[in-house]
């Protein structure tokens, strides 16, 4: 609250004031908040979970602030900080359970397994990144004048760093041409390449055909 609006709650109690509700004011009365609008904003967020406020406001004809507070105030709801990627249905939630406890039971009756995995994944790099504090820091006298530091700024040319690696270290590694969107045709070279990396770098798992794909948080393995 402001000074101002301090003072003068101050002055009413007092002047002997009790009561700490509004006093009744002459005009229109308010009406984007009361039981019909809080009933639509109620069925509406029933219907679609991933309604936005602004969606719900221009769909009852309310302004957004009042659809917050009903929302948090007489709805009492709250958006959860969590993110679902996708949903499933019973068929893919039975596979995904098929294919972990086959995973499972590769990793329990092979020691080896894990070392038949190659992981691969994506990731911005870019032309240089900003140096950390304690890189940044120089020795100098007590007499020496404090070092001017320039604000940093993250470098502006960065490329898409494609990378596999295994337990024994990067199998291949490549980064992605300027203005290269990640299609299917330019994954399915990518994956050429990479198995032409495994043949050259790893000649056991080339050899024994067993050698397994594993590519970003994917929860499938593919197998080569």
């Amino acid at each position: 609250m402001s000074n101002s609006r301090i003072m003068e709650w101050y002055n009413r109690f007092k002047d002997g004031r009790t009561s700490v509700d509004s006093e009744p004011r002459s005009g229109r009365p308010s009406t984007s908040r009361n039981e019909n609008v809080i009933e639509q904003v109620q069925t509406l967020v029933m219907e679609a979970r991933h309604i936005t406020v602004r969606e719900l406001a221009n769909e009852i004809g309310v302004s957004i602030r009042s659809v917050h507070s009903i929302l948090t105030e007489d709805l009492c709801m709250r958006v959860p900080a969590k993110f679902v990627p996708k949903l499933l249905t019973m068929e893919q939630k039975q596979c995904r359970l098929e294919i972990a406890q086959d995973m499972l039971d590769n990793a329990n009756s092979n020691p080896n397994f894990l070392n038949t995995v190659i992981t691969g994944d994506e990731s911005w790099v870019y032309g240089y990144d900003l140096e950390t504090k304690i890189q940044s820091s120089q020795w100098k006298h007590q007499t020496s004048p404090r070092p001017e530091e320039a604000r940093q700024v993250r470098s502006n040319v960065k490329v898409m760093l494609a990378i596999f690696f295994d337990s024994h270290g990067v199998v291949h590694h490549e980064y992605a041409p300027q203005g290269q969107t990640i299609t299917k045709e330019y994954y399915q070279e990518v994956l050429r390449r990479l198995r032409d990396a495994v043949r050259r770098k790893r000649l056991d798992l080339w050899a024994a055909k067993s050698w397994q794909l594993h590519h970003d948080n994917a929860p499938p393995i593919l197998r080569i």
